[in-house]
């Protein structure tokens, strides 16, 4: 049975059948879960590559919206677009990471776009995109989908603006101490430094100043939080309906893709971090969930268990409250390159941190205090 509720179509009874994966490599140890909850779709997705290439690893989630396929588009590509980026190569991965982003938006777009989401998308699309592939993606002659750079393609859908459903982002690149958070949207990456929790990202939110500077410059409104009455993020992949004005850059649009970057260089004090969804701080704060993890990890070495026991712990009871009943994702990524045995926190000899200590306020990023 499906009940209606506000925003969101619920169950009666939640999915708690979670997708859970660990691995490990000398530098990085990872675990993470899913778990679909209440929600009458699953439309969160992520991304572990401990092995992104020899030296990095990439770690992201995606909470879908208006439908899964932007989250799944994000999840099969995203990463392949940082690693093409030739800034990448250079060796600045912000600049790779934040033109991913962007370029997710431009894939979606066109009969290519079209036929992409369609093959994420349900049953009868994945039908039609299958078709539409076989007639109309032009034949590489040596068959090699290596040098893919998204050509343009003829068909019924060439001039598809793209989706309307979206997706956030929230992904960790990891290379030797070097930390690379990007983030558009409210999913969110907190660190564990001595058992101090530390927002690494900030939660677009339409209220925020600077967002609501940008939907109101775009002409757009905000009404009861919600960007046009509709969305409750600032910052999102996909949801092309906020992206059309002619006359400004994609960053200046009512909804951008722009991500906030945040570069952190780790110390010995860094035990891990935590990406995860909003299902997950909706419902805990950054400390709490930071408090939880050490508190799991003094007995549980697997961290996907404890991600598993993190999404118990947020599902509600029943649909009556609203929190607890979103999809949940979360990922935990322990740095073994810097990892001593986990001793009580505190023992270490202290030293200045860099970061903004994480309260249970959403908007504080490392390494400068946000104005209110």
């Amino acid at each position: 049975m499906i009940a209606e509720i506000g925003m969101g179509i619920y169950l009666s009874t939640p999915k708690t059948e979670k997708f859970s994966e660990d691995g490990e490599n000398g530098r990085v140890r990872y675990g993470l879960s899913s778990m679909q909850g209440w929600r009458a779709t699953m439309e969160d997705a992520h991304a572990a590559y401990p092995d992104l290439d020899t030296s990095t690893s990439f770690f992201g989630v995606y909470d879908g919206h208006g439908g899964k396929v932007v989250a799944k588009f994000c999840a099969k590509y995203l990463h392949r677009q940082v690693l093409k980026n030739e800034a990448y190569a250079a060796g600045d991965i912000g600049t790779s990471v934040q033109k991913a982003f962007f370029r997710m938006d431009e894939m979606m777009r066109g009969q290519r776009g079209w036929r992409e989401l369609a093959v994420l998308g349900d049953k009868i699309n994945k039908f039609t995109g299958m078709i539409e592939g076989l007639i109309w993606s032009p034949r590489s002659s040596e068959g090699n989908d290596q040098a893919d750079d998204w050509a343009f393609e003829e068909g019924p859908h060439s001039d598809f603006t793209g989706p309307t459903s979206g997706s956030t982002a929230c992904v960790a690149i990891l290379r030797n101490n070097q930390l690379v958070v990007a983030n558009a949207g409210d999913s969110r990456c907190v660190i564990s430094r001595k058992g101090q929790a530390y927002n690494l990202s900030r939660d677009h939110k339409p209220d925020l100043e600077l967002e609501k500077e940008r939907i109101l410059k775009a002409g757009g409104f905000i009404h009861a939080g919600r960007v046009n009455g509709s969305l409750n993020l600032a910052r999102a992949i996909g949801d092309m309906e906020f992206k059309q004005n002619k006359f400004l850059p994609a960053e200046k649009q009512i909804v951008t893709a722009c991500p906030d970057i945040n570069t952190v260089e780790l110390c010995d004090d860094d035990e891990f971090i935590v990406l995860a969804c909003d299902g997950i701080w909706d419902c805990m704060s950054s400390q709490q969930v930071v408090d939880y993890v050490h508190e799991q990890l003094v007995s549980e070495s697997k961290l996907s268990v404890v991600c598993e026991r993190v999404l118990d712990r947020c599902l509600a009871p029943t649909t009556a409250g609203g929190e607890g009943c979103d999809n949940m994702t979360m990922i935990i990524v322990q740095f073994v390159q810097l990892k001593k045995p986990l001793q009580s926190a505190g023992s270490a000899d202290e030293r200045p941190s860099p970061t903004e200590e994480a309260g249970t306020g959403s908007d504080s990023k490392a390494g400068e205090s946000e104005p209110k």
